[in-house]
């Protein structure tokens, strides 16, 4: 059996995941907020994942057992060049220890490289490696469409399309949320609010070419609170008008670059109103729940491809 470990110590989650042939098993705790806190310092995010890595990665080995041939690790937010972030030097660290005393290779790939793997595996379509795709990274910190290319050695490269200009799809989710009493992150308890809203909004996104601008997102969703609405439909709202934004850059990158498959990766695409409807719209790819939102299970996919496991 071929087994590879992938690590991923984002600023939102610490994951172990474990690619055994063709199957992933993952490990996964969100890093602690304090209540009426929108996330936390960088040092304070090295500081747990240092005490909640080990334990996970206990529990993923007394689960699944045995020898591994290789680990992945996210190593920096992005593949461009000067993206760092100190989080993800906990588990580049405990990569490259692991694999030394076990004598493997430590491969080492962005944690957006991972969120998009993570998507594609999840939805069954590993496959798109060797094709063209625009692939959505929408997350806490990132509102981003991606040009994924072939890179020529069985793997893809990712190529900046477009982008939120400010606020990112995930900060105005958790900023509504927190206007709204919700904890941190506001995801979950955003959509089960918005579910029972009976309102109708039509959106008209600010764009700048296939660009969004998602700071108005917020400044609405405020007025509403101090106008009195319903949480139920301001959390509607704010889940419409970033649903607006990214089918807009969809439909503008699609123009520029022809008709491509579509992925939606990152925390935020787990939304099922933002999966429905853009879904439908576009016929697009997206995770499960489980491999939406900061894992490992990505970079445990990419390490074995580089191993020579096959799509």
């Amino acid at each position: 059996m071929r087994r590879v470990l992938g690590i991923d110590t984002s600023n939102y989650t610490t994951s172990c995941a474990l690619w055994e042939d063709g199957r992933v098993v993952q490990k996964k705790r969100l890093l602690p907020v304090r209540e009426g806190q929108l996330g936390l310092r960088q040092s304070d995010a090295v500081f747990h994942h240092t005490q909640q890595l080990p334990p996970l990665l206990e529990g993923l080995f007394a689960e699944s057992p045995g020898p591994v041939e290789a680990v992945g690790v996210s190593a920096r937010p992005r593949s461009q060049e000067g993206s760092y972030m100190p989080c993800f030097t906990v588990g580049l660290g405990t990569a490259r220890s692991i694999a030394a005393v076990l004598g493997v290779p430590c491969r080492t790939f962005s944690h957006q490289d991972g969120h998009v793997a993570a998507a594609l595996y999840s939805a069954g379509q590993l496959p798109l490696f060797g094709r063209r795709f625009l692939a959505f990274h929408v997350s806490g910190g990132t509102t981003e469409a991606l040009l994924s290319e072939p890179d020529g050695a069985g793997g893809f490269s990712l190529t900046l399309a477009a982008s939120s200009l400010d606020l990112k799809a995930g900060q105005a989710v958790d900023r509504v949320g927190g206007l709204l009493g919700l904890p941190f992150p506001a995801g979950r308890e955003l959509e089960r609010l918005a579910l029972a809203s009976k309102a109708s909004f039509r959106v008209r996104p600010s764009m700048k070419g296939a660009d969004c601008s998602l700071s108005g997102v917020q400044n609405r969703c405020e007025s509403m609170v101090r106008s009195g609405a319903p949480k139920e439909d301001v959390a509607l709202y704010c889940l419409t008008a970033i649903e607006a934004a990214l089918d807009a850059m969809a439909a503008a990158l699609l123009e520029r670059y022809g008709e491509l498959p579509v992925l939606f990766a990152g925390g935020v695409m787990s939304n099922s109103i933002l999966k429905d409807r853009l879904g439908r719209k576009y016929g697009a790819y997206f995770a499960d729940p489980a491999f939406s939102a900061d894992n490992a299970a990505g970079v445990a996919v990419l390490a074995a491809h580089g191993e020579g496991t096959p799509w």
